[in-house]
């Protein structure tokens, strides 16, 4: 009965979400809110993320699900890299790599296995109603902020590679032949090893790959999770009277756009409120909620921290396995790929301290 109501009410708060949509004469909004509800619900049903595969390969060495989370980004540049070339109205996500970069996405790494989900993973799960991401997901944003207060001073002075953009460097066709070919060449090494025959992981990537590409044709920039987060970290400070505007990070144009604007005038905070509202509909509709399991004090404590380790991380890395990984990897930029090896690292941690959080190691 419960469930019915969750179901219920998720179905009202989408129905008023798209009328105010509406009323802003905008057509694109109300197709992009729906589409990521289309990606929650998604999630949920075909049970996709990105930590389980981390675990899944530093534990047993099966790397068939992670190999799989490299279709999304295959699949999406020779969409994105051709259209962001002709059309300067499209953006990329394009970062340096950086020390920052390989410590935050650690940080992202250690994070997502003792809260067991990384960002996209948080608010899927708190769509279900997991008590546990309904911990992780406010001090993610608490740490988004604090991560954004030293971050572009990090960059300023700690060592770096800078840009390493295929696009720039090789036009969009030698980008995506490159980026392709190295795509394919880390399916291969996480494949070496994992059992045989290839499962229905690969399809479901396919499946959220073209949801992303409808994302970056309605938003016309790439799909990303933690910066929506941060930003909604940043108003709640605001509204209690702690003002982060002042610092550098929020002075940037598109950081000020969204400190000072509605709360879902940001592209990320809108697709972050519909895959929430998406998961809690594919869940309570199916009468799979996950309020009911309890998670304990360390489980509190452990989702506390994996969360801000999530958040500082993910804004010092550039994003999340979404936004750095997934989306980093579309645009060309090598900074993706980086993140996601460096996330290794912080995930192989993170697996030794599943025990202390509460959570299973495999």
């Amino acid at each position: 009965m419960r469930d019915r109501v969750l179901a219920l009410l998720g179905v009202i708060a989408l129905c008023w979400l798209l009328i105010r949509l509406a009323s802003e004469a905008d057509w694109q909004r109300p197709c992009l809110l729906l589409t990521a509800v289309a990606l929650g619900a998604v999630f949920v049903r075909v049970g996709f993320g990105f930590a389980g595969g981390y675990r899944q390969f530093l534990a047993g060495g099966d790397g068939r699900a992670m190999a799989a989370s490299l279709v999304i980004p295959a699949l999406l540049l020779p969409l994105i890299l051709p259209l962001a070339a002709t059309d300067p109205g499209y953006t990329r996500f394009v970062a340096p790599i950086n020390l920052p970069l390989i410590l935050g996405a650690m940080m992202m790494g250690v994070g997502m296995q003792i809260t067991n989900g990384c960002a996209s993973g948080a608010v899927v799960a708190a769509g279900e109603g997991s008590r546990r991401m309904l911990v992780a997901l406010p001090f993610f944003s608490l740490g988004g902020v604090v991560g954004s207060l030293f971050a572009p001073l990090l960059e300023a002075h700690l060592p770096s590679l800078g840009h390493l953009d295929l696009l720039a460097h090789l036009g969009p066709s030698g980008g995506v032949v490159v980026m392709e070919a190295l795509l394919l060449a880390l399916a291969w090494l996480l494949l070496r090893r994992a059992p045989r025959p290839v499962p229905a992981p690969f399809g479901h990537a396919a499946l959220i790959a073209a949801l992303a590409g409808l994302i970056f044709l309605l938003a016309r920039e790439p799909w990303g999770i933690a910066f929506g987060l941060t930003l909604w970290g940043a108003k709640a400070l605001r509204w209690v009277g702690l003002d982060a505007g002042h610092a550098d990070y929020w002075m940037a144009a598109h950081a000020a756009a969204g400190l000072e604007g509605p709360w879902l005038c940001h592209v990320t905070a809108l697709t972050d409120v519909g895959m929430f509202l998406g998961a809690l509909l594919a869940a309570a509709g199916a009468g799979r909620m996950r309020h009911r399991v309890a998670i304990g004090t360390q489980g509190v404590i452990a989702a506390a921290l994996g969360g801000l380790l999530m958040g500082v991380g993910g804004r010092l890395s550039y994003g999340c396995n979404i936004g750095a990984f997934i989306s980093g990897t579309a645009s060309g930029s090598l900074h993706g790929l980086v993140w996601l090896a460096a996330a290794l690292p912080g995930a192989w941690l993170g697996l030794r301290l599943r025990g202390w959080s509460g959570l299973p190691r495999n």
